[in-house]
């Protein structure tokens, strides 16, 4: 057992008597104490830092360490802060034990569940079999046309439509037909869809602002003249692609007058697309392009005042509003 003994702020002369008599004595305070410290508390002089002297009888030497008096009378004030902290950590670690052993209890009781739901069997009869299988074919045929006709939309520039209210208009006509007959027309229709959304040219181009639009506009060479616009143009930097708007083969590839770097594209039912002002033309006539190949990149040649696309869709032979086929609702 050590012993303690604290002086706080005595006189010079006391203390150092004390001293004194403690190492004269040593033995005859310290011969019941088997090895033990002797801690004694004390104040050097008027001031806050206290020292604390730590006495080892076995090898006969003192330690002093100054620590400032405010802190010794909180020792009990620290102890209490360190044992909080320790009761809350403790806490907080078998809470969470805890909550973690009740999520496993509840995920082993739902895998045991959905196993036994695995396991009990559906029963279903041939003709259902035969109808479902059938059905899930027309379903799975229209679903891949529908998702075919976005991918050309989008390509485009074009928002896609939803497939998730397909299933007629809900007329008596309709209603009068078997699924099988429904789903065969309605595979049809989406067979001319595709192929019409394919060949047809729509959408952009290329994403970005219009600059010029399709119709009689001022002279951009000279303003006190008019003149017609066969096209829209698109702004754009030199560099930029233009992309071919619909399936078809390409019919010109070169220079072609006022339009400079210029590319003519024949798509099905008459209709034709040009690519002017380019910078250069990464196609070649006879060359089969799908709907979103690069045709070129955007330039300033021939009768251009800057760098943008000029863009035409022809109807037999005769230039018509591009902006009609920018988007499904025109």
């Amino acid at each position: 057992m050590a012993y303690l003994t604290a002086y706080f702020r005595p006189p010079i002369s006391t203390f150092r008597t004390l001293i004194n008599n403690l190492i004269l004595n040593f033995d005859a305070y310290y011969l019941p104490c088997n090895s033990q410290l002797f801690y004694i508390i004390m104040n050097l002089k008027q001031s806050d830092v206290s020292t604390v002297i730590i006495v080892n009888k076995g090898n006969q030497r003192t330690k002093t360490i100054q620590v400032k008096t405010k802190h010794l009378g909180r020792l009990k004030h620290y102890a209490l802060g360190i044992l909080a902290v320790i009761v809350m950590l403790s806490g907080a670690v078998v809470y969470l034990r805890s909550q973690n052993t009740r999520q496993e209890e509840e995920k082993k009781q739902l895998l045991s569940q959905l196993n036994k739901l695995k396991a009990t069997p559906i029963p279903v009869t041939e003709t259902e079999v035969s109808k479902r299988n059938t059905a899930q074919a027309y379903v799975q045929n229209i679903e891949g046309k529908l998702q075919k006709i976005n991918d050309y939309l989008k390509k485009r520039g074009l928002k896609g439509f939803s497939t998730t209210s397909v299933g007629g208009n809900g007329n008596a006509e309709a209603a009068k037909l078997t699924d099988v007959e429904t789903y065969s027309l309605y595979d049809e229709y989406l067979d001319r869809l595709v192929h019409t959304v394919a060949f047809t040219p729509m959408g952009y181009p290329r994403l970005s602002a219009l600059t010029s639009f399709f119709g009689y506009r001022s002279d951009p060479f000279n303003s006190a003249n008019a003149e017609f616009h066969p096209g829209i143009d698109f702004k754009g930097r030199r560099g930029d692609e233009a992309r071919c708007t619909a399936n078809g083969k390409v019919v010109f590839a070169g220079w072609y007058g006022g339009y400079g770097n210029c590319v003519r594209i024949a798509h099905a039912n008459n209709f034709e697309t040009l690519y002017g002002h380019l910078s250069r033309i990464t196609v070649k006539v006879g060359q089969e392009v799908t709907v979103g190949q690069k045709v070129g990149e955007v330039g300033s040649t021939g009768r251009s005042t800057g760098t943008h696309l000029h863009y035409e869709i022809r109807k037999n032979g005769k230039a018509v509003n591009p902006i009609k086929f920018l988007t499904l609702n025109n």
